[in-house]
């Protein structure tokens, strides 16, 4: 993941929740900021490859945070992964979002907050934007779709990215999502690119698209650009 642009500082948030306490990975901007982008990771945990994203991100003049809904667990291989992330609860991750916007809050005194994530993290952005009004702007990445007495509550403007070959997130469920989105005139846009699942992680070359994965931050950028007061 490029790097390069505007120095940022990484930084740590305590984060104190019902079922224990964590931390959360945050990438500031040295410049002055007024919106922060909360980045939920992918069912590996907070590795290299989203603290470079939050990178990217204070790049692009907001601060950063990353929660780490594992709580300081790093999957070591697929297997692993599966079984932190079929553990985890939504309660408990919509929980530990909440609780890094209150700390960002207090810290560093924003108000703006929009929510990105990939994999897991893209099912998690979905469902916090489907159950925090507060947040400005969405844009999960090939997350699970909930069911739609929770996503007929969407307020936030989303933007959510899909790969036509990706075998979990399938066109069965893209095609449900604009369904009931239709249905009940939700804020939401749906962007498919002919690629993988996780084709936007350039850290796993059997599926990374680098002209997908470029085409589809351009869209969040201005996505993020268009609600966010930076």
């Amino acid at each position: 993941m490029a790097k390069g642009g505007k120095l940022m500082n990484a930084e740590s948030l305590n984060l104190s929740t019902s079922l224990g306490a964590t931390t959360a990975y945050v990438a500031r901007p040295h410049e002055e900021f007024q919106a922060a982008v909360i980045l939920i990771q992918e069912y590996w945990g907070i590795n290299q490859h989203i603290r470079d994203i939050a990178g990217r991100y204070a790049n692009e003049g907001y601060l950063c945070v990353a929660p780490d809904l594992y709580r300081g667990r790093l999957a070591k291989d697929t297997e692993e992964a599966l079984a932190l992330m079929q553990a985890l609860a939504i309660e408990d991750g919509i929980e530990t979002i909440r609780k890094a916007m209150d700390a960002a809050e207090s810290t560093y005194k924003v108000k703006d907050f929009a929510i990105n994530g990939y994999c897991m993290g893209g099912t998690f952005a979905l469902r916090a934007a489907c159950e925090i009004p507060e947040l400005k702007a969405a844009a999960p990445f090939y997350g699970d779709i909930p069911e739609e007495e929770i996503l007929k509550k969407l307020t936030v403007p989303t933007l959510f990215i899909a790969g036509k070959r990706d075998a979990w997130i399938n066109e069965k469920k893209v095609n449900g999502l604009k369904e009931v989105g239709a249905k009940y005139k939700l804020p939401i846009e749906v962007i498919s690119y002919d690629a993988d699942h996780a084709f936007f992680n350039d850290t796993r070359p059997e599926v990374y698209d680098a002209e997908a994965a470029a085409d589809a931050w351009r869209r969040v950028q201005e996505h993020f650009r268009k609600y966010l007061n930076n």
